[in-house]
């Protein structure tokens, strides 16, 4: 009997091991934000606007969980470059409000860049807006040459869509800049290269932008996994 107790026991902790990390469903109501956020999770930000041009402010939280665990993160596009890396997953939450709750509007477990995907810059994760109908989110990284990356997304036709980016490479030293400022709707861009101590030297160019359908967090896995033009990732 007791080798049968340490076999189960073994095989049990072996069960445990073997478990694969799943995301949460986030609540489909609440009044507060501590009713929104899943145990073992915390609310690193938050934004309150008008996200359905209801008039009233709704709400977007960027939860992170509370351990580091394996994930599978892109690289390349959705399907290439697949990696695992031990960090703490975050989720992007979206809550429209009403009278006197906030109802559940979206979830995405994918798109935000975790703590150590910034390089040598540390976390990338700058923050969260809304105005006007738009959430905006930022990410920056890198070390010498350093990235920003800002990326705009308006509820068109009930989906998440990607209506605007602005992807910058500069130098942290020399100053040195490439900025790409993209309109997916007017399907143009925008290119200002220069130097950030000398702007009123800066060159800038528009060009159209070719590509399919609309991106959106259905079909955006996460940034840097968006090849828009050749060799050119968003």
């Amino acid at each position: 009997m007791r080798y049968l107790i340490i076999l189960l026991l073994f095989c049990s902790s072996l069960r445990s091991k073997a478990q694969k990390f799943e995301f949460p469903k986030l609540p489909l109501r609440g009044s507060a934000i501590s009713g929104l956020v899943p145990s073992n999770w915390k609310a690193i930000d938050t934004a309150r606007g008008d996200l359905n041009a209801d008039g009233l402010p709704d709400l977007a939280l960027v939860l992170e969980f509370n351990s580091a665990v394996a994930e599978m993160r892109a690289y390349g596009d959705a399907d290439t470059e697949i990696i695992k890396e031990i960090q703490k997953p975050r989720i992007l939450a979206i809550y429209f409000k009403r009278k006197k709750t906030y109802d559940f509007a979206m979830q995405n477990n994918d798109f935000m860049l975790r703590d150590k995907e910034g390089g040598i810059y540390g976390d990338p994760y700058e923050g969260l807006a809304i105005s006007n109908n738009i959430l905006t989110l930022s990410f920056r990284g890198g070390s010498n040459w350093r990235w920003k990356l800002d990326y705009q997304f308006r509820l068109l036709h009930q989906q998440w869509t990607l209506i605007a980016a602005k992807n910058s490479y500069y130098h942290n030293a020399s100053g040195e800049v490439d900025e790409k400022d993209y309109n997916f709707l007017t399907k143009e861009v925008k290119e200002t290269i220069g130097n950030l101590h000398t702007e009123n030297s800066n060159k800038t160019t528009t060009a159209p932008l070719y590509f399919g359908n609309l991106r959106t967090f259905s079909t955006f896995k996460k940034p840097w996994t968006w090849e828009i033009r050749k060799d050119e990732f968003l």
